[in-house]
């Protein structure tokens, strides 16, 4: 089980995050980035998993610049409620909030930054924009191609679902062809594939990323 604290931003923005710490020496720390459905269920299970494999985690609540302590589901209703938080987006504001939680996090060791959805895309932004990460991990950002042109600082690795009717594949292979040197994997599933809670799981698909994204953080970060 972790726990919750407050992250203060660089701008004075003060966020709650969800942290899980592992029972013994961390081998570095792991900055979770959220769907639009908040610091869910889904997210906190993330950052139990990385703390299971080592890693202290930490997942900052993204929405609270707008509203506080949201949550939600994955039922068409629930889903419809969180897309309209997609307007208020500023992100260089989720920057400055993924920048305080490596911070939170840095004395710990090497940090990286894994995301899903909305924090797919903020992933690869982090990698781009915050000095000193040692890895980026994004599962099936629909914003990374618009940002492909831009060289990652850090090593990042990718993961798409190719029946995902939000991500076209030809934005996954705008992505490829522009970032030569990125891990960009396609799996046979669709957006979501990995939250065991939502109809669009995909059990070998999620397994499979899993285990590349763990073995990715073990090469960068510990």
């Amino acid at each position: 089980m972790g726990s919750w604290l407050t992250l203060n931003a660089a701008d004075g923005n003060n966020l709650s995050a969800y942290r899980a710490d592992p029972e013994g020496a961390a081998r570095g720390a792991v900055v979770v980035l959220q769907e639009i459905f908040g610091v869910n269920s889904h997210i906190r299970a993330v950052c139990d998993r990385l703390a299971a494999a080592g890693y202290v985690a930490v997942a900052p609540a993204l929405f609270d610049r707008f509203v506080r302590n949201f949550e939600t589901g994955y039922s068409p209703e629930e889903v419809a409620a969180a897309r309209k938080y997609l307007q208020n987006l500023d992100w260089d504001a989720l920057i400055r909030d993924t920048e305080a939680a490596v911070a939170a996090v840095r004395p710990v060791g090497s940090v990286a930054v894994v995301g899903f959805c909305l924090g797919g895309s903020l992933a690869y932004l982090a990698a781009l924009r915050i000095d000193g990460l040692a890895a980026a991990v994004g599962y099936y950002g629909g914003q990374v191609a618009r940002y492909a042109d831009e060289k990652p600082r850090c090593p990042v690795q990718l993961h798409f679902g190719e029946t995902d009717h939000s991500i076209p594949l030809s934005d996954v292979e705008t992505v490829r062809a522009k970032r030569p040197e990125t891990p960009v994997y396609i799996y046979p599933a669709g957006h979501g594939f990995n939250c065991d809670e939502r109809a669009a799981f995909h059990a070998p698909s999620a397994a499979m990323a899993w285990s590349r994204t763990l073995g990715f953080l073990a090469r960068q970060v510990g």
